[in-house]
């Protein structure tokens, strides 16, 4: 059964904005403000994901929900990874990380740009219950930026299944079948409404 309200753990708008349109039918609400973030030391995305649910589980006393996303570059051995948020290091913005990964792949070829998002999202109960779903898509690095939508590494991401644009060419809902973090809350939310 669904509870009633489910707590969001994220407080990044654009993935708020993305999570609330994916679990259409399930009450989200917002990360209250006294709730900090959550150190993010885990050593895989559902480590860091359980993290920040758990925290708000415990500062709330309801279920919450929270995911992790990590882009991981071939050429790059894998990486960032699970540090994909702070790439280029702390209190950056998305587009520093941008520019790093654009630096470390200057010299790779287009064919040799491949790299996978992956994402993990969990529910967690005030009772210990959780659901675990992942999804993840593969693409290409582009070799510069394109589009205006989206966030994060959207601008270089060009996933095989699409048709050639980058996710931040797409409209939400076009990036939502597509991507790794559609994919996980699309089986989250099947789990929790029961589809």
């Amino acid at each position: 059964m669904v509870p009633e309200e489910i707590g969001l753990a994220s407080a990044n708008p654009d993935k708020a904005a993305e999570i609330a349109e994916m679990l259409d039918g399930v009450s989200l609400l917002p990360r209250p403000a006294h709730v900090p973030d959550v150190v993010e030391d885990g050593e895989t995305l559902e480590d860091n994901a359980r993290l920040k649910a758990r925290a708000l589980v415990e500062a709330t006393g309801r279920a919450a929900v929270a995911d992790d996303t990590g882009l991981e570059v071939d050429a790059l051995n894998g990486r960032p990874g699970v540090h994909s948020a702070r790439y280029a290091g702390e209190n950056v913005t998305y587009q520093d990380n941008v520019n790093k990964m654009l630096s470390e792949l200057a010299e790779v070829e287009e064919g040799k740009r491949t790299a996978r998002f992956r994402t993990v999202a969990l529910l967690r109960r005030p009772d210990g219950r959780e659901i675990v779903c992942e999804g993840s898509v593969v693409g290409v690095i582009a070799t510069e930026p394109a589009g205006s939508n989206g966030f994060g590494y959207d601008p270089i991401f060009i996933p095989n299944e699409g048709d050639g644009r980058t996710f931040a060419q797409m409209t939400r809902s076009e990036k939502a079948e597509l991507s790794h973090r559609g994919r996980a809350f699309a089986a989250l939310r099947a789990q929790l409404l029961g589809q």
